[in-house]
């Protein structure tokens, strides 16, 4: 999701996020997370953060919003987390040095999403501006990952909408986006078996009789893909 400004990109997950954590949807992604050390890249509003650290794990987790970092300090009170304002664009030596001595096992990228004056977005760009830039935070973090020798999983989570019916056909996609552009040529493979999708509730995107055939039964998700390093 990428609002016009920081203070509107807050107050869009302020509300988003507490409809999930009245669904357990935060849960559910903290669940399908291996490993006790993990790398969260992106905390937002610190609900994912909270999930995690509900399920006992020691968590470092950066964001380049100082504003972010601020609610999710707020919002978690766990020992194991530790939080740090970081780009990942622009990590310092220093930021790259304490992520490599967190030594993490799993890292995460969740949601992704930004201000419009952080993706470039503009209400003319039909999205394009924000998919470029998902994209390009995917491959950062899968980079990164790759060059951490104590990594062995990455979880990606962001929101779609299916034909639930068709599901199956959406867990072969999704496998075959992030080989083919997140994990390209790294030392990562998606597995079918790791692809999954969760309802965002139980109304479908289009509700109206006269919508066009192609979307009814469709469905907003979320899309989970869990990457394992190669042996």
């Amino acid at each position: 999701m990428s609002a016009g400004t920081v203070a509107e990109f807050i107050g869009y997950w302020e509300n988003e996020g507490l409809a999930y954590v009245r669904r357990g949807d935060y849960d559910w992604m903290a669940a399908l997370v291996p490993g006790q050390r993990v790398l969260e890249i992106g905390c937002g509003v610190g609900f994912a953060t909270q999930a995690l650290a509900r399920r006992g794990l020691q968590v470092l987790s950066i964001d380049s919003l100082a504003e972010c970092l601020d609610l999710a300090r707020q919002r978690v009170e766990s020992g194991d987390v530790t939080l740090m304002q970081a780009d990942l664009t622009a990590l310092s030596n220093e930021q790259r040095s304490s992520i490599e001595a967190f030594a993490p096992d799993t890292v995460i990228c969740w949601l992704m999403g930004a201000p419009a004056e952080t993706t470039g977005a503009m209400p003319s760009d039909a999205g394009r501006a924000v998919i470029a830039y998902r994209e390009k935070l995917h491959r950062l973090v899968a980079e990164l990952a790759a060059s951490l020798p104590t990594v062995q999983a990455l979880h990606f989570i962001d929101r779609t909408a299916i034909p639930w019916q068709a599901k199956d056909i959406g867990r072969d996609t999704l496998v075959s986006y992030h080989s083919g552009k997140t994990l390209l040529d790294l030392p990562f493979v998606a597995d079918r078996q790791h692809a999954l999708f969760r309802k965002l509730g139980d109304e479908t995107v289009a509700q109206n009789r006269n919508t066009h055939p192609s979307l009814k039964g469709v469905v907003p998700t979320l899309a989970s893909m869990l990457a394992e390093r190669k042996k």
